[in-house]
């Protein structure tokens, strides 16, 4: 991922008497130390979870771009790991570890033995100005990975062309990969039975929202509806959002095969998430039961961190449902993820004036679900350190320090999942059927959360608050 690189370069090289390190997340994944952007690899084995990811082992900002690694049984407890995949630096060229996937090779198909873990990632050679696709593998469950020596498997001798997303087509048997071509704003489409020798079967682009450079793109077969009778293909693709701004796309359609056929027109856009700063997800290979779940990169902005700089998004589960719109995708953090008790929980709660205080929560690890009835207020919402989401007039607003939402909201029931994490906001709308994250940096000693009614009252016809 290359769009921000100059930005990570100049950003400032925090120490720890310079920044407040009660800003780090609890409940989201971030990396004992230094620089982490997008995730990498993800894949399930064996009841572990596995995230690589784009890490730099030396600083707390953008270089040395390796596959770190952590594992997980429940997505939020994680076990930091050594760096997977290292850079590769020789005499004459560097090779960074950039972005990519990993797959089960149940079969053996690739020949480095049965049940390899095999990494399709980018290798990017700045003094070549080349990035070309390769591959390595693990016998030892992922925790080291062997380069295989024809590499690279798929070079067009561009400096742009990135971040592969392969997984198994059982009813085809073979495998199936989508890779960017970014200032093209295009994603191809490779066939392969092997992993090392790939066919080029089509290209898709120059639709949507192409106003920044197309990477991270991933292709995923989905029930709608959860029927299985019913089946759309899901195509992400990082780029922008409807502000112009960074972030995640999606196109719904079909796949023949060969070919991926928008169910929408070339202009139509439609956004995985509505804030500046979810970039670079990639939905988790080799799922029990047909789960679909993904992770995010959590962009940061120019505030210092010290000794980790960047997190990921709380995993999120994928569904296709039909609306009076369409097809359309909603998110939900994953169900894996177990909560304790709720350390609140109310029920027909009417707040009006004076706002319903949530005053024994004061650490910023705050996941809060809630769910608006009737009133007669004219705005009601929660409101956080630095941050308040307000629903008014058939919209929802969310606003924090650095940056303004507004979103439609039908009429009715209005539930608010609010996972508030130290410096990172997720919030979904009406069970994901709308998701936008931010980051805000409140000082510790700010952590007032309330939730608010203005110009009359509202019913709250559930609240349940969990301190993490």
């Amino acid at each position: 991922m290359k769009l921000y690189h100059l930005l990570c370069w100049l950003l400032p090289i925090a120490t720890q008497a310079q920044v407040d390190t009660t800003q780090r997340p609890v409940y989201h994944f971030t990396a004992a130390k230094n620089w982490i952007n997008d995730p990498n690899g993800l894949i399930y084995i064996n009841g572990q979870y596995h995230l690589y990811y784009q890490y730099n082992p030396y600083d707390t900002k953008w270089g040395h771009m390796s596959w770190g690694h952590a594992v997980s049984k429940d997505l939020l407890h994680w076990n930091h790991l050594p760096v997977a995949i290292p850079e590769m630096v020789k005499p004459d060229t560097t090779t960074l570890i950039f972005s990519g996937s990993a797959v089960l090779d149940k079969a053996n198909t690739s020949g480095f033995g049965k049940n390899a873990i095999v990494a399709i990632y980018t290798a990017d050679q700045p003094t070549q100005q080349k990035e070309s696709q390769f591959i390595a593998y693990s016998n030892d469950g992922g925790l080291t990975y062997q380069q295989y020596a024809g590499n690279p498997v798929i070079d067009l001798h561009k400096k742009d062309f990135r971040d592969p997303n392969v997984i198994w087509l059982e009813k085809e048997k073979h495998w199936l990969m989508t890779v960017a071509l970014p200032n093209e704003k295009m994603v191809q489409f490779y066939t392969s039975t092997d992993l090392k020798h790939w066919t080029l079967l089509s290209e898709f682009g120059n639709q949507g929202d192409t106003g920044k450079i197309w990477e991270c793109p991933s292709l995923t077969p989905m029930y709608v509806d959860g029927d299985p009778k019913k089946t759309k293909w899901l195509l992400m693709v990082s780029s922008g959002n409807q502000d112009g701004e960074t972030g995640l796309q999606y196109f719904t359609g079909d796949f023949d095969g060969k070919e991926f056929k928008n169910d929408h027109d070339a202009a139509h856009q439609q956004f995985v998430d509505y804030g500046p700063t979810f970039y670079a997800a990639i939905p988790y290979n080799n799922l029990p039961d047909g789960r679909k779940t993904m992770i995010g990169w959590l962009m940061p902005s120019n505030q210092p961190a010290y000794p980790w700089t960047g997190q990921m998004s709380i995993p999120r589960d994928l569904a296709l449902k039909t609306t009076p719109q369409g097809v359309r995708l909603f998110q939900q953090p994953a169900k894996v993820i177990k909560l304790p008790a709720g350390n609140l929980e109310k029920q027909n709660l009417v707040v009006s004036d004076q706002p319903f205080k949530l005053e024994q929560f004061k650490n910023n690890t705050n996941w809060i679900d809630v769910t608006f009835g009737e009133g007669t207020a004219t705005a009601y919402g929660v409101k956080l350190p630095q941050a308040e989401i307000t629903c008014q007039q058939g919209q929802l607003v969310i606003a924090w320090k650095d940056g303004k939402k507004t979103l439609p909201v039908p009429k009715g029931n209005v539930r608010l999942q609010v996972l508030q994490d130290k410096s990172s906001v997720e919030v979904f709308v009406n069970g994901g059927a709308q998701v936008i994250t931010f980051l805000v940096y409140p000082p510790k000693e700010e952590h007032e959360v309330s939730i608010f009614a203005k110009g009359g009252n509202i019913k709250v016809k559930t609240l349940q608050v969990w301190q993490l």
